[in-house]
């Protein structure tokens, strides 16, 4: 699917009429599709296409190039413009993406800060969690007001975190004084997010979709000391009111699988990942998909939505497998992989994991197996890089590397605790790591 949907510029489909470049399709898949190939060229040139697409005004395009001369203002799809460089800078290590971007994106922030409310909230959509789950077979899009997220919340969330992200970038390009400004401006619309949308007495944003508390988890926007209560809502909507399967559309669904892991449950990401009931990709394979459709209910949803390779339901799975499940992850204070965080996630019902990645430094390898009561981990870390292994273990004398105690093992650091692992540094090399239990 990836393959088809990437000539010249990353399309919704390439097999029908419409073929677009459409933003809010690669808002973070592009992410996962970085671990595939190299993808570096292709959206460095797309972003080149976004600007040479945008008004005058700074306004941002729907759809780049703009074949479709799409310009509807909202905030979730041009937000690719803000976070794509970002993408490039971690996986490769490129700044020039985000400084090649920095003017347009800026223009486009200064655009829509006419559509922000007196409180404080930037009603300004025009899709919305793009095809959840719908409640009936034949349907396209969900009627159902439970399923659906508020809009006006999709975009004030959205808003604030390409506000962080220009933060970030100001400061990468030196630019102390819009750094500040752009971290004030996401601090008073995080307030008013806040102020609207959360309740501290249920733990949840507005109606409480899986995308609703998704999105505030995985953009750090919670008020101080509310993230485990929100995370123990999503947990709960996700095992019991949506027993176990995906709730979201491709906006959520971008970021769903890494934010449970993140909140300690791997194992409903597992689910999701593994599920082959509807709604599910292991439901689309069963009815015979060899691509990902563009509903989750393709197989007997009215024929008007008809694609069989659309990529935008893919998420965040292909980053989840790399990231969360072999444990290969960029450190952003390290772009380009120069220093790799490896904290391979190790569910029951999974037995092995293995991955391999081809980075700007070489070769990345992360592989294990349980044997019986152990856990085997082979790592290989290529030259010129460095690596913080987190082991899936408390107990660092339960540990060995190539048959020695960790204390004795050649290139591993001193042993620490953090958060519940056993955590070394190593450098380039193969590593072989044993942990019994």
């Amino acid at each position: 699917g990836w393959r088809g949907n990437s000539v010249d510029v990353p399309t919704d489909c390439p097999q029908r009429d419409e073929r677009q470049g459409w933003l809010g399709d690669r808002l973070d898949i592009c992410r996962g599709e970085s671990y595939y190939f190299n993808v570096a060229p292709l959206y460095a040139k797309w972003l080149g296409d976004i600007r040479d697409s945008k008004k005058a005004n700074g306004s941002l395009p729907d759809v780049a190039p703009i074949h479709w001369p799409l310009f509807s203002d909202n905030v979730v799809w041009p937000s690719a413009a803000v976070l794509v460089p970002g993408m490039l800078y971690d996986q490769y290590g490129d700044l020039r993406p985000i400084a090649e971007q920095y003017s347009s994106n800026a223009r486009w922030i200064a655009h829509m800060r006419q559509y922000v409310r007196d409180d404080g909230l930037i009603p300004r959509d025009s899709y919305g969690d793009w095809c959840v789950p719908p409640e009936s077979p034949e349907l396209i899009h969900s009627k159902d007001p439970a399923r659906i997220t508020d809009t006006t919340l999709l975009a004030s969330l959205f808003f604030c975190y390409d506000l962080k992200q220009m933060e970030r970038y100001a400061t990468l390009l030196g630019k102390s004084d819009d750094a500040a400004g752009y971290a004030q401006e996401a601090g008073v619309m995080r307030e008013a997010v806040n102020r609207a949308y959360y309740s501290v007495e249920t733990g949840q944003y507005s109606n409480g979709t899986q995308t609703s508390s998704v999105l505030p988890l995985a953009f750090g926007l919670v008020p101080e000391g509310e993230a485990g209560k929100l995370a123990a809502t999503l947990q709960r909507h996700v095992a019991e009111r949506d027993g176990g399967a995906i709730a979201t559309g491709l906006v959520g669904g971008q970021y769903l699988c890494r934010t449970l892991t993140d909140i300690g449950r791997p194992d409903l990401a597992l689910g999701i990942a593994s599920r082959e009931t509807y709604p599910s990709w292991g439901y689309m394979a069963k009815r015979g998909a060899t691509t990902i459709w563009e509903l989750w209910n393709g197989d007997t949803a009215d024929p008007a939505m008809n694609s069989g390779n659309h990529v935008m339901l893919i998420g965040d799975f292909v980053t989840w497998l790399y990231e969360d499940l072999a444990g290969i992850a960029p450190d952003p204070a390290a772009p380009g992989v120069q220093h790799i965080v490896m904290r391979p996630q190790t569910p029951e019902g999974l037995d092995y994991a293995r991955a391999t990645l081809k980075s700007p430094q070489g070769r990345i390898a992360s592989g294990w197996r349980r044997k019986g009561a152990s856990l085997n981990w082979r790592v290989s870390v290529p030259p010129g890089s460095t690596a913080e292994l987190h082991l899936p273990t408390a107990d660092a004398a339960t540990v060995t590397e190539g048959g020695k105690a960790l204390s004795d093992a050649e290139g591993v650091g001193d042993a620490r605790l953090v958060e519940g692992r056993v955590v070394v540094e190593v450098g380039s090399g193969e590593y072989e790591f044993t942990v019994t239990n």
